[in-house]
């Protein structure tokens, strides 16, 4: 418990707060729930390992077994004839350690 309080003070909690956008809440992100632990987060493109980390247990009060993230290409989009692209954003894979859970449903 003491490496959790430690690991969360590293951080200005203000910047915690903004790390993790959203939820990845699809098909197969309830898969992985379901079969890994993991729960799948929309990070800001900024983000690292450990920032990711700790705001999970600050926000969710768990405990994070580990981080695995994936940048994602933005698509290329067409309107018309006027061609575009989509920003790239970052996605993080957080492993809970067992019996941990974050239950989304609930908590809105």
């Amino acid at each position: 418990m003491n490496a959790t309080a430690g690991n969360v003070k590293k951080y200005n909690n203000e910047r915690l707060m903004t790390v993790l956008l959203a939820p990845i809440v699809s098909e197969k992100g309830t898969y992985v729930a379901d079969k890994h632990e993991q729960v799948i987060f929309h990070v800001v493109p900024d983000a690292t390992k450990p920032e990711i980390k700790a705001a999970v247990e600050l926000m969710f009060k768990v405990q994070v077994e580990n981080v695995q993230v994936s940048n994602v290409k933005g698509k290329q989009k067409r309107f018309g004839r006027f061609n575009g692209r989509r920003r790239n954003w970052k996605k993080a894979y957080v492993c809970l350690k067992p019996g941990q859970e974050i239950n989304f449903a609930s908590e809105a």
